[in-house]
């Protein structure tokens, strides 16, 4: 299984990283997760700069694809340059979206009419892009999610992993990342969240 954390200049950390940590649980089942960005490297909100593991092609074969979010989302989702090198399939893709990563969705024609998640800043112009945006964390259809707010990635990243695995280890996921104490009860809260986009 291969999988794609699409990544941009401005990005948000907590987006791509959670999802990261949490997807990685599944390394010893094969799965290869990467961050794909458009260019070499990539500077978060914050200043950090990483590496590209992969360049953004690497996503048009993905098992799972997730969009992260960032400052810059809206000059990017008009830029055709990055744009038209994203080429994704959801009747074949599992494809999710955090927050501003929404509107890029929207602009793919991803969604397809589907009601989404997203933060209240990226609000107004995932609504300009004509989808309808729920106040809630998380929603999914098929192999469509989304999610709003930035601790709302361990929702898509566990969604993920059932979608692409089983909600066993989707839980068992969470049970390892999840606080020292509070383990059942936030796994529960976690998958309670998803679950009902799982049938």
């Amino acid at each position: 299984m291969n999988i794609a954390i699409l990544t941009f200049d401005g990005f948000n950390e907590l987006d791509s990283f959670i999802a990261l940590g949490i997807l990685n649980r599944m390394k010893g089942s094969g799965w290869n997760v990467q961050i794909t960005c458009p260019s070499d490297q990539v500077t978060s909100m914050n200043g950090v700069t990483i590496n590209a593991q992969q360049p953004l092609s690497f996503c048009n074969d993905a098992d799972i694809v997730l969009f992260g979010s960032g400052i810059y989302t809206r000059d990017i989702a008009k830029d055709p340059s990055i744009m038209s090198q994203i080429n994704l399939d959801s009747s074949k893709q599992i494809i999710g979206a955090q927050c501003s990563g929404t509107l890029l969705m929207a602009e793919l024609d991803l969604l397809q009419g589907l009601p989404a998640c997203t933060d209240l800043t990226t609000k107004p112009w995932v609504i300009e892009a004509g989808i309808d945006v729920l106040n809630q964390p998380f929603m999914a259809r098929n192999n469509v999610a989304t999610a709003g707010g930035c601790m709302s990635s361990q929702y898509l990243s566990a969604w993920a992993i059932a979608k692409g695995a089983s909600t066993e280890d989707a839980e068992s996921a969470l049970t390892y990342v999840g606080p020292v104490g509070e383990k059942e009860s936030y796994t529960k809260q976690c998958l309670d969240v998803v679950s009902p986009y799982l049938i």
